[in-house]
């Protein structure tokens, strides 16, 4: 028996040493060497080129001009004012602003903003830097999962294909023009540029669309939650594929250490970042895109395994728990309710902050937030052929990418589309699987291939198109032409902030509105025109420039001409505030609610939109060492108090607002 087990041993080796030396002779150069004493040619190295790509991505997408605008209200001054006040507090445990505890979100957020303002100073770049970094990191770790993926594919591929050859030769004969036939079409598929290749395709649409550039330029919670959850995915990933190679070293599957492998256990501790970011939905949500992963390719158990649960769970403990421990001793009952009840377990069963929308709301939002590549989302889903479980099945791990990518838009998509609030930050986890979905159908769209239930034995015309890719090109166009239609005629529609009242005039005069429509004009005629050619793998790089050029000439530029009409006059109306306050004299807004001054004033502000509330405040309210309060708001909400001009010192008037010095007695 033993003699047995070492022929096939023994064959099973020899087997290996012919396909690697038929694989070796098939991908051998055909060129000639170069003449000796001939000058090589200098190329730069492809690390090198990558690493330049992933530079120019990060600084358009999350890094130019992150700090040129102030922060913008409502949401951005909450995170940022939390953060300055542990700082200035040393109260590390439990979030405050304004005066008031702030139990909406876990510390890592403002964590990383505090470190941030004791190396940059209290700003903008500051706020919003740990929200870029957690951008750029993704997309790094994004291109280097597609690295690995792409080598161990094809290589998978490659070994498969030669043992199949060799066997077809052997029943068949060796036919030479076939054989250089084929070594042609190989070597035309390798020789593609770099920027054609699949990581650097994944790494552009993982960060250049509206919705990652969006959150990775605002300083709140949830870019840094979509880095490290989604990281975590992606490290699951490269941990699963690692077992698979380990297995094929010849080692067992399940190693006998104690602890996982090295991406299992990266997964883990990204997992208990992701709790202390925004809570329990760190975990929740990869565990059931992994156990739904896993159920259906049959291999739930063996990923037990290989996981080992009790390890990782001690882990996340070990990181998580101490805080979540530390803030229930401090704050008591009062936290979990506001925290475990209000902000997690309410806002799934019921509507939180009036943010309700319809069931189909995501679909809008995905459009438009992965927009010009959602397009392809359809037939990228329908590539992976989902419904072919026995084929998912038989595949290598490396090459179920696509398949687990798919899992994980699906189980993000549905759990928020049950989720009775909803906001559009919620199903930005979503976007990284989505951009890894449409990167592999470009990919095979660049390298020429076709889904084989498309070959029929009938001869294709040449330069044919498959139906389903044609109709999503011209939807390209189509929906290019949209939003290029949108853009001219948005003014219109942006007459609903009474902080400014201004800007649908201001943002016309600017011109940029003209700017960005015929950006997209310029992008949907070239994308036409190179359709017509049938040169639809630089279909893909006129959507690329056309949304960089959008980015560089339109949005950013948008940007500032909100800044100047919204947020701008709040700025310098604190200024002016900090100036003229008076000791233990009040800072009071009525009318509305903006966080911004607190942080810019780094004092409190007393905040009312009931203008009877607040009235009633005012009268109710003694304050021995100031007579006078300062008032912010708008001129109408001054008569509405009853004020008239006579009344109260006017102390400056920017934009839509007036701040000015009102005595108590004016009040009664």
């Amino acid at each position: 028996m033993r003699a047995k087990i070492l022929n096939l041993k023994s064959q099973e080796v020899w087997v290996k040493e012919v396909i690697k030396s038929w694989s070796e002779f098939r991908n051998r150069p055909l060129a000639k060497p170069a003449p000796t004493g001939a000058t090589p040619t200098k190329r730069i190295p492809p690390k090198l080129l990558s690493l330049l790509w992933l530079f120019a991505i990060a600084w358009v997408g999350f890094l130019w001009n992150l700090g040129n605008i102030g922060l913008v209200d409502e949401t951005e001054p909450l995170f940022a004012e939390a953060a300055r006040q542990m700082t200035v507090t040393g109260d590390w445990i439990t979030p405050y602003f304004n005066g008031a505890t702030r139990f909406d979100k876990p510390p890592l957020i403002y964590w990383l903003m505090a470190v941030a303002y004791r190396t940059l100073g209290v700003n903008e770049w500051a706020v919003r830097l740990p929200s870029a970094l957690c951008a750029i990191g993704l997309t790094c770790l994004g291109f280097y999962t597609l690295s690995k993926s792409q080598e161990e594919g094809s290589s998978a591929t490659d070994s498969v294909t030669d043992l199949t050859d060799v066997r077809k030769q052997e029943e068949v004969g060796w036919k030479p023009e076939e054989e250089t036939e084929n070594q042609h079409s190989k070597l035309k598929t390798r020789r593609l540029p770099l920027f054609f290749s699949t990581p650097w395709i994944g790494a552009a649409l993982i960060a250049l669309n509206p919705h990652t550039i969006a959150w990775g330029r605002t300083g709140v919670s949830d870019m840094l939650l979509v880095g490290c959850m989604c990281s975590a995915l992606l490290a699951f990933f490269l941990g699963y594929t690692l077992e698979e190679q380990r297995k094929q070293a010849e080692f067992s599957t399940v190693s006998a250490s104690r602890f996982p492998n090295k991406w299992y256990l990266t997964f883990y501790v990204l997992i208990a970042l992701a709790i202390l970011t925004k809570g329990p939905v760190g975990i929740v949500v990869p565990a059931l895109i992994i156990g739904c992963f896993g159920l259906y390719l049959g291999n739930f158990r063996q990923l037990l395994r290989e996981m080992r649960p009790v390890s990782g769970i001690l882990i996340i403990l070990a990181i998580a728990l101490p805080w979540y421990i530390l803030v229930i001793l401090a704050n008591g009952q009062t936290y979990i309710d506001s925290f475990f009840g209000y902000h997690n377990f309410q806002r799934f069963t019921g509507v939180v902050n009036k943010h309700s929308a319809p069931w189909y709301f995501y679909f809008f939002v995905v459009l438009v937030g992965f927009a010009p590549w959602s397009i392809y989302l359809p037939v990228a889903i329908a590539r992976t052929r989902f419904w072919q479980r026995s084929y998912w099945r038989r595949q290598p791990r490396s090459a179920q990418l696509s398949l687990f990518a798919l899992f994980w838009f699906g189980c993000i998509f549905g759990f928020f589309t049950i989720a009775v609030t909803k906001l559009p930050s919620y199903v930005l986890p979503l976007i990284p699987a989505a951009a890894i979905l449409v990167t592999l159908l470009w990919s095979d769209i660049i390298a020429g291939n076709e889904p084989e239930n498309r070959r029929t034995k009938l001869e294709k015309k040449p330069n044919s198109l498959p139906r389903g890719l044609l109709v999503t090109y011209i939807f390209n166009v189509v929906f290019l032409l949209i939003i290029a239609g949108a853009t001219f005629y948005c003014y219109h529609w942006l007459g609903d902030d009474p902080a400014m009242p201004n800007f649908p005039q201001a943002i016309q005069q600017s011109g940029l509105l003209i700017v960005g429509g015929t950006i997209w004009i310029i992008t949907a005629v070239a994308i036409a025109l190179l359709l017509w050619q049938r040169q639809q793998r630089w279909i893909l790089v006129a959507n690329l420039i056309g949304l960089v050029a959008f980015i560089i000439f339109g949005l950013t530029p948008a940007y500032k001409v909100v800044d100047i009409n919204r947020q701008l006059p709040l700025r310098q109306l604190a200024q002016v505030a900090v100036q003229q306050k008076l000791p233990g004299e009040e800072f009071i807004m009525v009318g509305f609610w903006k966080p911004s001054l607190v942080f810019y004033t780094q004092e409190p502000v007393t905040y009312y939109r009931s203008l009877t509330k607040g009235l009633d405040y005012i009268k109710e309210s003694k304050n021995p060492t100031s007579p006078s309060i300062l008032l912010l708001g708008y001129p109408e909400k001054f008569e509405q108090l009853g004020l008239q001009p006579n009344q109260y010192q006017l102390l400056d008037s920017r934009g839509a607002y007036q701040l000015a010095r009102v005595p108590r007695t004016a009040f009664r």
